[in-house]
């Protein structure tokens, strides 16, 4: 598949992977975030008012071993918990909503690999992440209105090959591998699979057209396979994992939970210095200081109890998905999904809600260019369109009046 005449291949590449770190526990995945979310905050309005695509954050990221805290103890990793996960990205979308959401892919990647994968598969695609290996996505496409995949596994006599083109790629600008959502035709039945393509292998071009106001770092661009050849190593079972319950979709969508409730942590941090500080009271008020403005503090209580519940909601939906993993049946699956739509409305309102006070509270000098402050907003609002809330409430209410097990897919 040709590039279309406005657009340039992306030739940068990511330096090459080297052995990390296994985290030993839970906990210590969770400070070693915090430490890493602390360097991260400093440059992060700059490098979001450049567009500076954050490669060198990415590879500190990895090197800290966080990539790999979900590889299974029986394969050498750390297996922490689902809840664990998205507070990590969490920790760093509070600092970065771009370097938080860019390991969401990767960590649904290898869970579709826990679901699927032989034990070959498994054992090797599991080493090349303790090995220091990211990998992106190649998941979604745009064009059509039917949500059917185009891109194709074509097997022949010459060998099997990869064919189409996908957008909104994750991540990919700064993989070593790029898990690629492929159909192929069966004995007259459409058949989907997830297979690890080197971001180097002949054939493939990426394109960095990913334009949106917000998440302006995630490297969510177009990748392009032309007859790329791959092997059947490579090629794990997709449509096997979802026909039956598994917990591959509770697991990404807290991920995605995570990003919303982080970005909306940094924002309630940025808001309380600015209104100390900087932020002048009403009028009407008749108080000399913004941070003694009534209206000001029951609007600071407003967002902080949404967090907070946002938060308890995301550990308690972990322990849902947790279930799922350990056990998974029709039952336990739809518990977990519910559960995480439950977290995943929480947090996405409570991260909205937070970006916008933000403005509301700081006045106009919060919207000083120099500030950066509305990436917040940027970020929320354009992470938050990733898959409709108001589809979450319907589900949730299915469940709940009339005992309707909601659907098996990545999106709820």
């Amino acid at each position: 598949m040709p590039l279309q005449s406005h657009e340039t291949a992306f030739t940068r590449a990511p330096a090459p992977p080297r052995p990390v770190p296994v985290i030993p526990d839970d906990d210590t995945a969770l400070a070693v975030a915090r430490t890493l979310a602390e360097t991260f905050i400093a440059s992060a309005a700059a490098r979001d008012l450049e567009r500076d695509l954050p490669f060198a954050e990415v590879e500190r990221f990895t090197e800290s071993g966080l990539w790999a805290i979900t590889v299974p103890k029986d394969y050498g990793g750390t297996g922490v918990g689902s809840a664990t996960v998205a507070q990590v990205i969490a920790i760093v979308s509070a600092a970065d909503g771009s370097l938080g959401q860019i390991p969401q892919n990767h960590f649904y990647a290898l869970e579709v690999l826990r679901n699927g994968g032989s034990e070959a598969q498994k054992r090797a695609l599991y080493a090349r992440v303790l090995a220091g290996e990211r990998f992106g996505n190649a998941l979604a496409e745009i064009g059509r209105r039917d949500h059917r995949r185009r891109t194709r596994l074509v097997r022949d006599p010459a060998g099997w090959f990869v064919e189409g083109r996908k957008y909104y790629c994750t991540g990919s600008l700064f993989a070593h591998r790029i898990p690629t959502l492929v159909e192929a035709e069966e004995e007259g039945e459409t058949v989907a699979y997830l297979v690890f393509v080197p971001r180097d292998a002949p054939g493939i071009t990426l394109v960095d057209d990913w334009d949106g106001f917000g998440q302006r770092l995630t490297g969510s661009g177009s990748v392009l396979f032309d007859r790329v050849r791959v092997e059947p190593d490579w090629v794990v079972p997709f449509s096997a994992s979802m026909d039956r319950p598994t917990a591959i979709g509770p697991f990404a969508q807290i991920l995605h939970a995570g990003i919303d409730l982080g970005i909306g942590r940094g924002a309630f941090a940025e808001t309380l210095p600015f209104v100390r500080d900087r932020a002048r009271p009403w009028i009407d008020s008749g108080v000399s200081r913004a941070s003694d403005d009534p209206l000001t503090l029951h609007a600071i209580g407003d967002v902080r109890v949404r967090l907070t519940a946002a938060d308890a909601l995301l550990e308690r939906a972990g322990r849902f998905v947790d279930a799922a993993r350990d056990a998974p049946d029709e039952a336990t699956v739809a518990a977990a999904s519910v559960a995480v739509a439950e977290a995943r409305s929480a947090s996405h309102r409570a991260g909205l809600l937070a970006a916008n006070k933000l403005f509301e509270l700081g006045g106009t000098a919060a919207t000083d260019r120099a500030e950066a402050l509305d990436r917040y907003w940027r970020n929320v609002r354009t992470h938050s369109l990733h898959d409709p809330v108001r589809w979450k409430h319907h589900w949730i209410g299915a469940y709940h009046l009339n005992g309707r097990l909601p659907p098996r897919h990545g999106a709820l």
